[in-house]
């Protein structure tokens, strides 16, 4: 029945609640009080609307592909935040690079600033008022996601908040604080797939199965990537963001070598989970249709089911990395450089490791998880006996 309480609900509900408690324990422990407030910390933001343009330069130009360059006067009404209400005047740069052209109502954020007097005045104009449209976006996801998918839409998207939670809150500040790189992002994908497997599927065999062999594909595509680190070598301090790393985060213990597996670890979490789940489904179908189902014949199947998922899953992350690096790529060919160049580059490495790492891991999940398929969904445990009838 739908609404019975059953051994199964009940494991379900206290593993989430567990999990949960763990995801909000550890985020208060490793929240860090402030003493004093950085430099970002100090800058003040406001978002403000366009009310008149007093003054306006800017010219299209052909190098732009029609961009308009140049500078604009204008008055702006301060929307939200101590100063809301003040209509202030500044000037907006329009550069090739930073171009937030207004027209009159324009929604757009402004940096603050305050006079010796205490008066605010406006610094600069360095963004579109986004958030309105973002947030409408993901309630577009959202609403598609639960339209289509239903009960397994709501539980796929408490599943992806407790992802985002789990990266932000734990495994964050974990680095932040010098926690080891790898381990940490390896137990916090351990976490966060043990709650999104549970929130769709509920505390059963084939869920087991799926996390096992996604913590598995996961760890696999992590010692990959170290290993091949290692003979290269790549470290961390290859990474575009590194420098900035070590000058903004130099106070705390921060780990970098660490921090490029930890990104492919985080990369493929998302691949490994899909593969993992699809074939421990399959799995748990071909179990339930023929219960007399071998363990080879059940391993058997997982692995020509995963065959035909492998190469089409292995192609969607090396096509993701490859469209995050499509500029990078694009300038290797403006420049001209000789391919030998291309290839041992830190970036291409940098590059070709987190695709195939991720990809070796989402290869190896087909296997590991068609094995723990085998062996624990023809696995017959005692039943306790009936209670006989009155």
């Amino acid at each position: 029945m739908p609404g019975k309480i059953t051994p199964h609900r009940l494991a379900s509900a206290g593993v989430g609640l567990l999990l949960f408690f763990v995801l909000l324990l550890g985020g208060l422990f490793l929240r860090q009080e402030q003493t004093e407030l950085t430099a970002a910390q100090k800058r003040l933001f406001a978002p403000a609307k366009v009310t008149a343009i007093l003054a306006d330069n800017a010219q299209p130009e052909p190098w732009s592909e029609g961009l308009r360059l140049g500078a604009q006067q204008l008055e702006l009404e301060i929307l939200r935040g101590p100063y809301k209400g003040a209509v202030l005047q500044g000037v907006n740069y329009l550069s090739a690079y930073a171009n937030v052209d207004c027209q009159v109502g324009t929604r757009v954020i402004v940096r603050l600033d305050l006079d010796d007097a205490g008066k605010p005045y406006i610094l600069s104009i360095p963004n579109y008022d986004r958030g309105t449209v973002l947030l409408a976006m993901v309630g577009v996801f959202a609403l598609i996601l639960v339209l289509i998918g239903g009960k397994k839409g709501v539980m796929a998207l408490l599943g992806l908040a407790y992802t985002l939670a789990g990266i932000w809150f734990l495994l964050i500040p974990m680095v932040l604080r010098g926690a080891p790189p790898i381990p940490s992002a390896v137990a916090v994908a351990a976490l966060t797939a043990a709650a999104s497997l549970l929130l769709l599927t509920g505390f059963t065999r084939k869920t087991l199965c799926a996390g096992l062999g996604c913590i598995c594909g996961v760890a696999a595509a992590g010692l990959f990537a170290w290993i091949v680190g290692k003979i290269t070598p790549i470290s961390g301090f290859n990474m575009g963001e590194a420098e900035d790393l070590v000058l903004r985060a130099g106070e705390q213990p921060l780990e970098i070598r660490g921090l490029l597996i930890s990104g492919i670890l985080i990369a493929s979490l998302g691949a490994v989970m899909d593969v993992a789940m699809s074939i421990s489904s399959a799995c748990s179908e071909l179990q339930a249709l023929d219960p007399k189902i071998t363990a080879g014949r059940l391993f058997r199947s997982g692995m020509n089911i995963g065959r035909d998922a492998m190469g089409t899953m292995a192609n969607t992350l090396i096509l993701a990395f490859a469209g995050a690096s499509f500029n990078l790529l694009l300038l290797f060919q403006v420049y001209g450089y000789p391919m030998i160049q291309i290839f041992n580059s830190d970036a291409m490495a940098i590059e070709l490791i987190q695709s195939i790492s991720g990809s070796v891991g989402i290869l190896l999940t087909v296997p590991l998880v068609s094995l723990f398929a085998a062996l624990l969904l023809t696995r017959s445990f005692p039943k306790k006996p009936a209670k006989p009838s009155k």
